[in-house]
């Protein structure tokens, strides 16, 4: 038997007991001949002692063994030395003295230190993860996944939801990001794809009768990698029949809040229910589609104001269908000359031209654009936004996405920057309304904002065929604290309705039935109304965890560049098994 009891179980009430504990060295100490060593497993820590009047073999053997190394231990429970006890660990009141050891394992210094958090290089972190893992930062944030995973399990059984497992290896269907190709040995030339989102899939299974459905759903995407975007990620996958749009947020934020409350009880959920917020309100108050609303600090629309101002950027702006917004930071006129240069290049990165601003000091206003204005005008611009001695506001002329979003990202910096986002709240909202279409940056050309299965809002059906790009998709995202934790939709579920947005898209019927024939012939068979959602798990856990990337919460993550550092992956593959997999491999 290699242990009776964990590290992290032996309480007082234990005194007494003879035990066996087996793990790992955390720590070695030597005090007046008497070896004490702190055995950790993932369960905690216990500390044993060797004392050559104890046993003088084991004492002995003990002398030898290094951190990290793999012991296994026999001896008796005992109530520490009054005064000695830890109150930072839960066996802090007893220690193990030990009659018999056995070392399973020896090990090498570690590439970075075990016992303690230090700053390390996160590639070497990453190459070492499986020691990396033994931290205990990194233990609680893995204990954080699985439990925020089982209690979505947990709530959502009790709601009559199946878990369901879809394909991995799928038809390639492009809907925008890069798919994973997998080639096909018993079919040459011909190949899988590994599932970006098990998306049509859940939408067979409703045709299917299965009204209910979730799955902890891995998914795949060749893109470049950010902080919070890795090649292979888990999704809850949510889908409903005969419901809408409410119904399907109300059950999401149902669980939203039991997982909060259950595992960060310690974070105050700002409101309940969650806000919810149309997408042109969250853009237009915020400058994001996912704003962070732990803070207020809102914009303004001056367009009315400054339409007929002799200043052209702003009076030519709104003449050519723009708007000119507003923004009123607070406390922030001792900021220096350099502080509002980096605004203005931040602004100038998100496509402005420009960053415009009014600095209030004592019984002046400062601003290189205040000449260009009418004092009539200036005026009402502070009266609306009820500015004052130490406050700056910012302007940005454009178009209203750009406008925007511009100042959006003058908010959010501003917002850290004066420490305005409480860490212990949790502010969850829902933003819905959003435009179906959208045109795509590189090639002008309209797409769907979210997937080409969502569905119209009943009131815009009208302009499909008239101006599409007013259309608004019953489509809803759920944001926590300035991230989007979760996207779904109401689908579409006639066939008609279906080519319809095909059309729309220019995707031609001969394309359609390649793509998505599957698609519009199940909807032949009596699709019901349905609906549904996904979370990114990864985001989800990185958020509850406090962590700032997505990497410090998966078990084994790829790097910044797609590899994993661990196995060597992606690696070259042996002449045979290319030959056998119809592949041949072009340098470029």
């Amino acid at each position: 038997m290699y242990r009776s009891h964990t590290c992290g179980e032996l309480r007082l009430s234990d005194e007494g007991k003879t035990v066996t504990l087996s793990g790992w060295v955390h720590r070695r100490r030597d005090h007046g001949g008497i070896i004490f060593i702190d055995l950790r497993d993932r369960y905690g820590f216990t500390q044993i002692v060797f004392d050559p009047k104890v046993n003088e073999k084991s004492w002995k053997v003990a002398d030898t063994v290094r951190p990290e190394f793999v012991l296994k231990v026999k001896g008796e429970v005992r109530k520490r030395i009054e005064g000695q006890d830890n109150k930072n660990i839960e066996t802090g009141e007893v220690e193990i003295y030990i009659n018999e050891i056995e070392i399973l394992n020896k090990s090498k210094t570690p590439p970075f230190e075990i016992d303690q958090e230090k700053p390390v290089n996160e590639e070497l972190r990453l190459k070492y993860r499986y020691l990396d893992l033994r931290h205990d930062r990194m233990r609680d944030n893995i204990i954080m996944r699985h439990k925020l995973i089982k209690g979505i399990r947990d709530f959502l059984d009790k709601e009559k939801f199946l878990e369901i497992e879809t394909p991995i290896l799928i038809k390639g269907t492009p809907e925008g990001s890069r798919e994973y190709l997998v080639p096909s040995r018993l079919y040459p030339g011909k190949f899988f794809v590994l599932p970006q989102s098990p998306q049509q899939l859940k939408q067979l299974l409703m045709i299917g009768g299965f009204d209910k459905y979730f799955q902890i759903a891995r998914c795949f995407r060749d893109e470049d990698q950010r902080g919070d975007r890795q090649p292979e990620f888990t999704q809850l996958d949510l889908e409903m029949s005969f419901v809408d749009e409410k119904q399907i947020m109300s059950i999401n934020e149902r669980l939203l809040v039991k997982l909060t409350k259950e595992l960060v009880p310690d974070k105050k959920i700002q409101k309940i229910p969650f806000p919810v917020m149309t997408w042109h309100e969250a853009m237009s108050r915020y400058g994001s589609d996912k704003p962070d609303i732990r803070f207020e600090m809102e914009m303004m629309d001056i367009s009315d104001i400054v339409s007929k101002s002799d200043f052209k950027v702003f009076s030519g702006t709104v003449k050519s269908g723009g708007v000119v917004k507003a923004l009123k930071v607070e406390g922030a006129s001792e900021w220096s000359r350099s502080e509002l240069d980096k605004l203005e290049e931040l602004a100038k990165v998100y496509g402005a031209k420009g960053l415009a601003y009014f600095v209030y000091k004592e019984n002046e206003i400062k601003s290189p654009i205040l000449k260009f204005l009418k004092d009539e005008e200036v005026k009402e611009i502070t009266e609306v936004a009820g500015a004052k001695t130490g406050d700056i506001i910012f302007f940005v002329a454009d178009q209203f996405n750009t406008a925007c979003e511009v100042l959006g990202q003058v908010r959010l910096y501003c917002g850290e920057k004066l420490k305005l986002m409480d860490e212990n709240t949790f502010a969850y909202l829902w933003v819905n309304q959003f435009p179906m279409f959208e045109f795509e940056k590189e090639t002008g050309q309209m797409s769907a904002m979210h997937h080409p299965f969502t569905r119209p809002m009943d009131e815009d059906m009208d302009v499909l065929d008239s101006d599409p790009i007013q259309a608004r998709a019953i489509a809803y995202d759920i944001i926590l604290n300035g991230n989007e934790i979760g996207g779904g939709s109401i689908r579409i579920h006639e066939q008609e309705l279906q080519q319809q947005i095909f059309n729309i898209l220019k995707i031609s019927p001969e394309d359609a039935e390649l793509r998505f024939g599957h698609m519009l012939e199940a909807f032949s068979y009596g699709a019901p109304p349905h609906g549904g959602i996904a979370w990114g798990l990864d985001r989800l856990v990185m958020l509850f965890a406090g962590e700032k990337n997505i990497r410090e919460v998966i078990a084994f993550p790829k790097d910044q560049k797609a590899k994993d550092l661990v196995l060597g992956a992606p690696s070259e593959m042996p002449e045979k098994e290319l030959k056998e997999a119809n592949v041949k491999v072009i340098n470029t």
